[in-house]
C-alpha cells in the first residue's frame, strides 16, 4: 500500500506539474515550503541555486512578483523564463557570486534557495556525503549575498553529515528546522532545512570555496 500510494503521489505532481506549466514537480515542494513558513516575500529578492531545470525559480517569481528579482545559478544551461534571471556557472567559484551580485545591483537577497542534488551514485553513503558538499556550498554563498534577517532554504540527503551541517547553520541563523513537504516522496532521504532570520556571520569565509574532492556536478531537479 505505501509503495502504491508513493508511486500514486509522484504521478499526481508530476502530472499537476505538466497542467501547470511548471518544470518539474520540485516546484510544489517549494509551494509547500512557503504556505508553512512564509519565507518568501513579495517585491523580494530571491537567489535560487541549482536552479535547472527551473521550477524553484518558477514558484519564486509568481511569489515576489513583478517587482521583484530571482537570480538562478546551475551549471547547466536553462531554457530562458520571462523576469528570471539566469547564470550558467559554478557556485564555487568567486566568479559566479560576483555575477550575481552584479544582478542584485549593490543589494543583498532576502532568501537563498538551495534544491541542488549530486549526480547520483548510486552508492548511498557517497551521495549523501556530496549533497551535504553543496549544502556546504550554498551557505558558503548565503554567507557573501544574503541580507541580515534573510531566510535560507536548503535541501540534504538525511545522513552521518547532516547533523555537523545543521549546527553550522544554527550558528548564522535564529530558527533552524526541518521540513519535508507532501511532494515528497515518502521514501525520499531528503529533507528540507528551514533557517530563518540571518544573523552577521561568525566567520569570514572570503571569495572561494577550497576543496580537495572531485568536481560534484549538481542539478535542481526531481531525482528523489
Amino acid at each position: 500500500m505505501t509503495r502504491w500510494y508513493t508511486e500514486k503521489k509522484k504521478e499526481h505532481f508530476y502530472k499537476e506539474a505538466k497542467r501547470t506549466g511548471y518544470r518539474a514537480r520540485s516546484a510544489f515542494k517549494l509551494q509547500q515550503i512557503q504556505v508553512r513558513f512564509n519565507l518568501i516575500p513579495k517585491n523580494g529578492i530571491v537567489v535560487d541555486l541549482g536552479a535547472a531545470p527551473g521550477g524553484w525559480s518558477q514558484v519564486a517569481k509568481e511569489l515576489v512578483g513583478e517587482q521583484g528579482i530571482v537570480i538562478g545559478a546551475d551549471l547547466s544551461s536553462i531554457q530562458p523564463l520571462e523576469n528570471v534571471q539566469f547564470i550558467q556557472g559554478d557556485i564555487t567559484q568567486a566568479e559566479t557570486v560576483e555575477r550575481i551580485k552584479d544582478l542584485m545591483s549593490s543589494r543583498s537577497a532576502d532568501v537563498v534557495l538551495s534544491d541542488m542534488s549530486p549526480d547520483i551514485s548510486g552508492c548511498y553513503s557517497v551521495d549523501q556525503a556530496r549533497s551535504a558538499w553543496l549544502c556546504e556550498c550554498a551557505l558558503h554563498v548565503v554567507d557573501q549575498v544574503l541580507r541580515p534577517g534573510g531566510h535560507f532554504i536548503c535541501k540534504i540527503f538525511e545522513g552521518e553529515d547532516t547533523k555537523e551541517f545543521i549546527e553550522k547553520v544554527k550558528h548564522r541563523f535564529m530558527v533552524v528546522k526541518t521540513f519535508s513537504p507532501e511532494a515528497s516522496r515518502k521514501s525520499s532521504s531528503e529533507v528540507y532545512i528551514i533557517a530563518k532570520s540571518f544573523k552577521k556571520p561568525y566567520k569570514n569565509y572570503g571569495n572561494s570555496l577550497e576543496h580537495t574532492d572531485e568536481r560534484v556536478y549538481y542539478i535542481g531537479a526531481d531525482i528523489s
